[in-house]
């Protein structure tokens, strides 16, 4: 990079960690570390919900998803909208009412200790885990540019993280977001800007439609019923819609940001500003994606986009084997470009013609995975994270540069900043205070020790996610990755939160047992069946309701044999 993107970069990122400790100052107790005194605007609520939401992996793997599959993916957030409605009306005035600093503290309320403790156990290793994630993308960003050990910039990455989420708590968290956004929407319209005018002047936004739309990058919406298509209308509806209230509605780490909320409307009003501008902003980010799909069909695209795969097998015996394959390539794809012009003139046979040179291309693609599995057999050959990332350092204009890696940095803090407040609010509350200390729902403890607890709970929940960062490379798509984990645990969750709103007459032990059962069915289906994740979601929470209707009466009849036998 320039001197000019570093100093864009540094600048950027000093700031938000400065402005993060200089906001979350005078911390006196756990309240305001954990809540932030519930002093927040419904604007900065919605800021910080899409913050959470919107990690570097969002930047930095939706584009280069769209590139590779299309725009199918913003069907998963389809059910969005509607979760933001049904949460609004039923969880938010739950927990003000009840005046929680967890969801998972409502549950005791409703049921019993055990099934509270173990949703937040659920909480606690999948958001552990996810928060790996979410420092290891822009890590991956950084080792590249700089050739630096992927483990020290994880440590470094996590370590800035940790520094103003462990001095300044929530607060912290949510105002240095509001500014993150800032940066990531400037540094996205900046790259969106610069594939336009990078296209050739003969190419109009319409031939980049049509050309999209020829190569099927623009499958919005796709009505197929086989439940192994990852991507459909349905799988967004439902099992989007069940992924998404149990993200919203019992993930600490979103059930926190509209918690610090000054009162029910202005946390009501966060939630639906967030499902307004949700589906959009990811829409843009999947188009921009697009656009640099349609770029690459006018400038020859990499063989490979992990310039570190490319280097090992270079520098080993198929090197020849793959600057062959190179030049096969690039000749390929100087013959679509060709036919790219017959294709937009309408020209018959033209787009047949294109299809061959697409599958030519791809073979030849798979060809080069091939020596790179060969070179290296513990490497990915899955590129799809570095796409986006190999156009910004290649053709965005410097400074901009530097402004494009501080806004995907930025996503990452502000993610991760997040999810590590969650980790510790659960942490305290739900484990130290609860199962440790044995303190009953309702006293608060707002003394210094909590306070210091909290900072520490923070600390070792940052030390659990930089390492598992250093795992994250072999998950291929970041984007799919997380949403993966998060399924495998959120529709159990939700099943226990159903439950409890809406099966008045169901015991606490039965949803236990349930939750249990359903949870080793998600993880079954995961192991040993072909269907999209989204469906866990749907799987866990309808295994969890029907499984402890069933188990109930089983438990209440023997409870109600022992009373008598011991009668």
């Amino acid at each position: 990079m320039h001197t000019l993107d570093w100093f864009v970069l540094i600048l950027t990122i000093v700031l938000i960690v400065s402005y993060g400790i200089w906001k979350g100052r005078h911390q006196t107790d756990a309240r305001s570390f954990l809540l932030s005194n519930n002093d927040m605007r419904w604007y900065t609520v919605c800021l910080s919900i899409m913050a959470t939401q919107a990690s570097a992996i969002t930047f930095l793997s939706t584009p280069g998803q769209a590139f590779v599959d299309g725009m199918g993916f913003v069907q998963f957030y389809f059910g969005l909208p509607i979760a933001m409605v049904i949460l609004s009306i039923t969880a938010v005035p739950n927990y003000f009412r009840l005046k929680v600093f967890t969801a998972y503290e409502f549950l005791e309320s409703r049921f019993d200790v055990k099934t509270r403790s173990l949703a937040a156990f659920l909480f606690l290793i999948q958001r552990g885990l996810g928060a790996g994630l979410t420092i290891y993308a822009p890590s991956l960003i950084l080792s590249v540019i700089l050739g630096w050990d992927i483990v020290w910039t994880n440590l470094i990455i996590g370590s800035l993280v940790v520094l103003y989420t462990t001095t300044g708590g929530s607060r912290a968290v949510s105002w240095t977001q509001s500014h993150q956004m800032l940066v990531i929407f400037l540094g996205m319209t900046a790259a969106a800007v610069t594939v336009l005018l990078r296209l050739p002047p003969d190419i109009s936004f319409r031939d980049t439609l049509h050309l999209a739309a020829q190569m099927n990058k623009l499958n919005l919406v796709d009505f197929s019923l086989d439940p192994d298509n990852r991507y459909t209308i349905w799988s967004g509806l439902l099992g989007g819609l069940f992924l998404q209230l149990s993200y919203f509605g019992t993930d600490q780490s979103q059930v926190g940001r509209y918690l610090t909320a000054q009162s029910i409307t202005q946390s009501r009003l966060g939630l639906l500003c967030n499902g307004l501008v949700k589906i959009p902003m990811q829409f843009l980010i999947l188009f921009l994606g697009v656009l640099v799909f349609v770029f690459y069909l006018f400038v020859t695209p990499p063989l490979h986009f992990n310039p570190i795969n490319v280097d090992a097998v270079r520098q080993g015996s198929s090197a020849a084997a793959y600057a062959d394959l190179e030049s096969e390539y690039e000749m390929v794809h100087r013959q679509r470009q060709q036919t790219l012009r017959r294709v937009l003139s309408s020209e018959s046979g033209a787009v047949a013609v294109l299809e061959n040179q697409n599958s030519q291309m791809q073979a030849i693609r798979e060809d080069a995975q091939q020596l790179i599995s060969e070179a290296d057999p513990g490497a990915s050959v899955i590129d799809t994270n570095f796409i986006f990332l190999t156009f910004v350092l290649n053709f965005l204009p410097v400074g901009l540069v530097g402004l494009v890696i501080a806004a995907i940095l930025a996503a990452s803090m502000s993610s991760t900043s997040s999810e590590l407040n969650a980790l510790a609010s659960t942490t305290v509350v739900d484990v130290y205070k609860r199962l440790i200390r044995r303190q009953r729902p309702g006293t608060e403890g707002t003394g210094k020790h909590e306070l210091l607890v909290s900072r520490v709970a923070t600390f070792l929940w940052g030390v659990v996610a930089i390492g598992f960062a250093e795992f994250a490379g072999a998950l291929g798509s970041l984007i799919e990755a997380v949403n993966i984990l998060g399924s495998l645990f959120y529709g159990t969750i939700l099943g226990i939160f159903l439950a409890a709103f809406y099966v008045r007459k169901i015991g606490g032990t039965s949803v236990f047992a349930g939750a249990l059962l359903a949870e080793a069915i998600v993880i079954w289906c995961y192991n040993y069946t072909s269907i999209s994740f989204l469906w866990y979601n749907v799987i866990g929470c309808v295994g969890v309701i029907l499984l402890s209707l069933v188990i109930d009466p089983i438990i209440k009849k023997t409870a109600t044999s022992k009373k008598d036998a011991a009668a």
